[in-house]
């Protein structure tokens, strides 16, 4: 019969994981950057690139256009790293979530963080001009990022509040408060949306089903050094999660201080959340799904857990977005569409592994 220290030693080595992922992820960049209405082959791809870099002969001796070049660096190439940047981050700060509540079912989207960034998000659009009017002036592009976070902050910290008890987080009541923050949220976005006028109304509409269409470099400056920011801090926090895997008493005794831990978990998480909803919308299921992949595959160590989720986080959206292009093109599908249809079976397979722990003994 195996034995657990038996599936260690089939645990593939760490230089494997990273190299299998870097590699995943950069062809799904590639492929991304090629595909779409227009068309631009894989080595016109790779000598835009390389002219970008001052590597290559310019546009028409280097076997591609202007044009090709001006899409490809200015449209598909911020929207792909958007994607990058959003699967990392929700993967990470799933991944963080889930060894602070010690429970592989912790999800920014079901424990109501996205939609309590998405709630604040929504708010600034439709009503921000009218109630906020200085807000705006004083925080310029950062406005709707900033009221994300608030919002994403804010259920974070409920969410913990409420479902914190003597031995750490009740994965039960935390997932019924999230479903009541999710309830709450719906209704006060469909509120916002009934007020809205007829351009904004458009805009929420594709904002909420989740989607990549407003990459751009003004977005990736915006919401990049933040996100990426808090991304580090989370890497940090690596050894501190192994040790709180074993217990709060217990990682209290290996020199861990468990309140400033939760706090940086939980801002950090906001901090990452709430600037992606605020420019992409609610994407699901990736915070959840991506760690627990790796978890199966790498072991619960947050060392290579939180760096290699990430890397898969990135690879899953940017292969969910070229399928949302592709499957009904020329049009577009909001890739919050497809990440539910693809995570809602996994959530409730995961579900049902993990409804023997909820049994009372």
């Amino acid at each position: 019969m195996p034995t657990p220290h038996d599936n260690a030693l089939r645990r593939p080595p760490p230089t494997t994981v990273w190299l299998g992922l870097g590699a995943a992820l950069m062809v799904a960049v590639l492929l991304a950057t090629t595909t779409g209405a227009f068309a631009i082959s894989i080595p016109e791809s790779l000598a835009i690139f390389a002219h970008a870099l001052g590597l290559g002969a310019p546009a028409t001796a280097g076997g591609f256009t202007e044009q090709q070049q001006t899409v490809l660096l200015s449209i598909r190439l911020p929207r792909v790293l958007l994607g990058v940047l959003v699967g990392a981050g929700l993967a990470a700060a799933g991944a963080a979530l889930q060894g602070l509540f010690r429970n592989p079912l912790a999800d920014p989207g079901l424990i109501g963080i996205s939609s309590g960034a998405a709630l604040a998000a929504t708010f600034v659009i439709v009503l921000g001009a009218t109630w906020l009017p200085g807000l705006s002036k004083i925080l310029g592009g950062y406005t709707l990022p900033f009221a994300a976070f608030c919002g994403g902050l804010a259920v974070s910290a409920l969410i913990y509040r409420i479902a914190a008890g003597h031995g750490g987080a009740v994965m039960a009541v935390m997932l019924l408060a999230g479903i009541g923050m999710n309830a709450l949220a719906g209704a006060g976005i469909g509120l916002f949306t009934y007020l809205a006028n007829d351009e904004q109304l458009r805009n929420l509409t594709f904002w909420n089903l989740g989607s990549l269409a407003g990459g751009s470099w003004q977005t990736l400056g915006i919401v990049g050094p933040v996100v990426i920011a808090a991304l580090v801090i989370l890497l940090r926090e690596a050894e501190a999660l192994n040790a709180l895997l074993l217990g709060e008493a217990e990682a209290g005794h290996l020199g861990v201080n468990v309140a400033r831990l939760k706090s940086r978990i939980i801002v950090c998480t906001a901090l990452v959340v709430g600037p992606l909803v605020a420019m992409t919308g609610v994407i699901g299921f990736v915070a959840l799904v991506a760690p627990h992949l790796i978890r199966l595959i790498c072991g619960p160590d947050h060392r290579l857990l939180l760096p290699a989720a990430a890397l898969l986080g990135a690879t899953l959206i940017v292969i969910a977005d070229i399928a949302a292009r592709l499957l009904v093109a020329p049009a577009e599908l909001p890739i919050g569409i497809l990440t539910a249809i693809l995570g809602t079976p996994f959530f409730l397979g995961l579900l049902l592994k993990e409804r023997r722990a909820w049994r009372p003994t």
